[in-house]
């Protein structure tokens, strides 16, 4: 394999730029030419595919979101609108595509593959929702930013015997919520994965007023409802005062942390490895602390499900 491209699509995600560079850097010390395709499948279609150097990646590793930008594309589920980035990479005589991303990345990454572009995906998501992996590229950095939204949210809960109802991130996966409220000592996770009654969070909250409790944190997934939502149903069964935070794509931004930096960097070199090797129409992952492959119709073939002892664990802490 000569050349290759690189792009990044969906959602953002803190270390998105390390995993690029890491691509990049691994495929020139094999002598292997790398393309970044700018604005994700968008860009793939319109040609917008630029040759990458080592210089082009440098000063990235420390930087948020995406240097190679994303777009939404959803006409890349037409057959002849993919045919149009296929035709775009032939005619540069790039032979494997590396795509980092969440779950729609993968779809429109299968799809090439099943039509002749060897495709390689890298899990890009602060969502934590992808199989295959025990961790997404982004997850830690973002965990971390609403832990310290949490911390200090608790200060000010505190001073005004308060409680503070914090949205975050999670359509489809509570992994966001599960961890930070485990980490923030939040005194109720709401998780998609889990139905839990309004009024049993108000008893809870109940309890610990009648134990000498000035202060509450909870923890509300968006795939729930809307921390608005939550705190308009809690008033149907308690008189408390209540706050909402939402933290919204604060979550998204930031400088990835070390454990993103080396995660991406070790799966963006793996990923050229397995294209290197003629492998193709797969995602790669760690799990158990070791780098491992799955088919994409293997990650589609079942859901991402919530660690439930460390759900059970947060529900026993939380009394």
């Amino acid at each position: 394999m000569k050349k290759i491209a690189v792009l990044t699509s969906g959602g953002d995600a803190p270390g998105m730029n390390a995993a690029v560079r890491a691509v990049v850097r691994k495929a020139m010390y094999h002598d292997i030419e790398v393309y970044g395709v700018y604005q994700g499948y968008q860009g793939l279609v319109t040609n917008n595919i630029h040759k990458m150097a080592r210089g082009t990646v440098g000063d990235k590793i420390q930087r948020g979101g995406t240097f190679l930008q994303s777009a939404r594309c959803p006409e890349f589920k037409d057959p002849e609108v993919r045919q149009k980035g296929i035709d775009n990479l032939k005619q540069l005589g790039i032979e494997g595509l590396v795509v980092v991303g969440g779950d729609g990345s993968y779809r429109g990454a299968q799809r090439l593959n099943e039509e002749g572009i060897k495709t390689i995906g890298i899990p890009g998501t602060i969502d934590n929702d992808i199989n295959g992996t025990d961790f997404t590229i982004g997850f830690d950095t973002a965990l971390n930013t609403i832990i310290e939204a949490i911390d200090k949210i608790r200060d000010t809960a505190s001073s005004h015997e308060r409680t503070f109802i914090v949205e975050v991130m999670g359509r489809d996966a509570g992994d966001l919520a599960l961890w930070s409220g485990l980490a923030g000592g939040a005194e109720t996770v709401l998780v998609p994965e889990h139905k839990k009654e309004i009024k049993e969070i108000a008893d809870k909250i109940q309890q610990g007023i009648e134990r000498g409790k000035k202060h509450s944190i909870i923890v509300v997934a968006e795939g729930v409802m809307s921390g608005h939502e939550c705190g308009e149903q809690l008033k149907k069964y308690i008189n408390v005062d209540t706050r909402i935070s939402v933290l919204g794509h604060m979550q998204r931004g930031g400088s990835p942390s070390g454990l993103d930096r080396v995660l991406a960097s070790r799966l963006g070199g793996y990923a050229v490895e397995l294209l290197m090797n003629d492998e193709t129409g797969l995602a790669v992952g760690i799990q158990n602390n070791k780098l491992s492959k799955t088919s994409f119709d293997d990650i589609f073939s079942a859901t991402h499900t919530l660690d439930e002892q460390m759900y059970a664990l947060s529900n026993e802490l939380s009394i």
